[in-house]
């Protein structure tokens, strides 16, 4: 029996990439959404990946994405929701068009791909299908300049709950919700230690402790409607 693909939104970059990468490591077929193309896109395909550029900042190009998935798969094992906009907000006229497409990318895109894409996990041989929405710390503490970005993720961890309980027993449906865990190539060393200092671990673990959470997600079969914090304590600080 072949295995069903899980599809990983917004898969060509940092998390999500060391995610995909981590899963065809352990042999497991990935479809994963991209928004432009770049250089790592390439590396991925040459190692299976099926790649799919989508638009989610409307629900035209949410359900143009969801319509192509079918056409490509007729099963999923899992779909890991980690595509995201890091956008602060806007005091100028942008203000209300920001808010609405951190609304589609972090929310519409995610709800509308949930239910469309239920049946592709139905058809899932595999004894466990799961639903794992990337959130976020801040959904729990909110932002001082990102509102809409704290917002929109806080109503993704609602959507886990809302999901769990619809899909529920056949689908689990959990979130993680991780705090800082990888930097950008030109933080500076100031940066650096400013957060580390934020968590009672007091260090950027890399994404490695994602996937660890992830898999444990992917491989128990008693989860569902949690959302897992992964923030070295920071909760506490």
């Amino acid at each position: 029996m072949s295995q069903s693909p899980i599809l990983v939104t917004g898969g060509a970059q940092r998390l999500g990439r060391h995610c995909v990468e981590r899963l065809l490591d352990d042999g497991q077929p990935v479809i994963l959404s991209y928004r432009r193309e770049r250089e790592a896109l390439d590396v991925l395909r040459r190692r299976g990946a099926v790649t799919l550029q989508a638009d989610f900042s409307s629900e035209a190009g949410i359900l143009d994405f969801i319509a192509r998935l079918k056409a490509q798969t007729s099963s999923l094992r899992a779909i890991v929701h980690n595509a995201s906009d890091w956008a602060p907000d806007s005091l100028d006229d942008d203000a209300g068009a920001n808010f609405e497409r951190l609304f589609r990318v972090h929310m519409q895109a995610p709800y509308l791909i949930n239910l469309h894409a239920r049946e592709l996990l139905d058809a899932c041989q595999e004894p466990q299908r799961d639903i794992i929405h990337m959130t976020d710390y801040v959904s729990q503490k909110g932002s001082r300049k990102h509102a809409a970005y704290a917002a929109t993720k806080s109503g993704l961890d609602n959507l886990t709950l809302s999901f769990a309980t619809m899909y529920a027993p056949s689908i689990q449906v959990n979130a993680i919700a991780p705090a800082l865990v990888m930097l950008n190539d030109d933080d500076d060393d100031a940066y650096v230690e400013k957060a580390k200092a934020k968590s009672l671990m007091a260090k950027v673990p890399g994404p490695g402790v994602i996937y660890q959470t992830l898999r444990y997600l992917l491989d128990n079969d008693f989860v569902t409607g949690a959302i897992l914090p992964v923030d070295g304590g920071r909760h506490l600080r």
